[in-house]
């Protein structure tokens, strides 16, 4: 109210030409010091110089483009969903029992995906990924530093991952994987011998889920053979902010849950580490009749 009572004073005291110099300078102060979210930054980490909007580039001729774009790809979306789900007949997608949701051939694929580390906290764990051999193969490799940052409030590091962006449509939409058609994750990978960790992430309704993922372990053997590893959505569990929860409940296969897929290593082994993934895809096993592998708890 305070605040309210100022700006007409000022406004009113300045005479209406000069309405638009009183604004600024009054809510000049309010608008640099505000944050929409935590003001907290890590010891080490610069702060951010320019406002989010400084950075946008505001062109007409890049907006007409945008738009163009975003409408063909509106038009392709209708034209799948008048199809059958995903683009297909109906007929072909209740008989589907494999789909291969990725697979590397060149970097428009490898794009698709993003890598991380333990960098992001201060350690000095670093991956890398490049196209394999014959270009026939995502090559993730690095090397895995468990040294603790020296900022006080770290515990633990030690970690690299891959994780795929999460699918946009069109004006920037949210797509969702609808796997309900499918129980098994299918992968043709080529490891060192160490054990991995395969993450869903989803789509978070509140604030307060947005570490939610399932996770299950991946073992590699090593040598030069590859390996094709089926591990049933039944055996996933649920974590929440790198802890299991004692509350368990399946992966919801329908399309709203699915955003990313991930690939963790932490096995706490300082060393270089790589692993080979050939595609990703789904596989509806019919000998698999298990619906979900861990105790669940009725809440009172």
């Amino acid at each position: 109210m305070a605040l309210a009572v100022l700006l007409r004073d000022g406004a009113s005291f300045h005479g209406g030409c000069c309405r638009h110099k009183v604004l600024p300078s009054l809510l000049g102060p309010l608008l640099s010091n505000s944050k929409l979210y935590s003001s907290y930054r890590r010891p080490g980490a610069e702060p951010k110089k320019k406002l989010s909007w400084q950075n946008a580039d505001f062109s007409f001729k890049k907006s007409i483009d945008h738009l163009k774009t975003q409408l063909s790809l509106l038009k392709k979306e209708t034209k799948d969903y008048l199809q059958g789900p995903g683009g297909h007949q109906l007929s072909q997608h209740v008989l589907e029992q494999t789909r291969v949701l990725w697979q590397f051939r060149s970097q428009e694929d490898l794009n698709k995906w993003v890598i991380s580390s333990d960098v992001e906290i201060g350690g000095k764990s670093k991956a890398y990924i490049k196209l394999g051999r014959n270009n026939q193969a995502a090559l993730l490799y690095g090397t895995l530093n468990t040294e603790v940052p020296r900022d006080g409030e770290t515990k633990y590091s030690g970690y690299c991952s891959m994780r795929s962006k999460p699918a946009v449509g069109s004006f920037n939409r949210k797509k969702y994987y609808d796997w309900s058609n499918f129980n098994t994750l299918y992968l043709r990978v080529r490891g060192d011998g160490r054990p991995w960790m395969v993450n869903i992430y989803t789509d978070p309704y509140f604030s307060h889920q947005k570490d939610d993922l399932y996770s299950y372990f991946m073992f590699t053997r090593g040598g030069p053979y590859w390996e094709e590893i089926k591990i049933p959505f039944s055996k996933f569990f649920f974590s929440s902010r790198g802890r299991v929860q004692d509350s368990q409940h399946p992966v919801w296969l329908d399309k709203a849950s699915f955003l990313t897929l991930g690939f963790t290593i932490g096995d706490k082994i300082d060393g270089p580490f790589q692993l080979e993934i050939d595609f990703i895809g789904l596989l509806n096993d019919r000998a698999h009749r298990e619906e979900f592998a861990y105790e669940t708890y009725d809440k009172n």
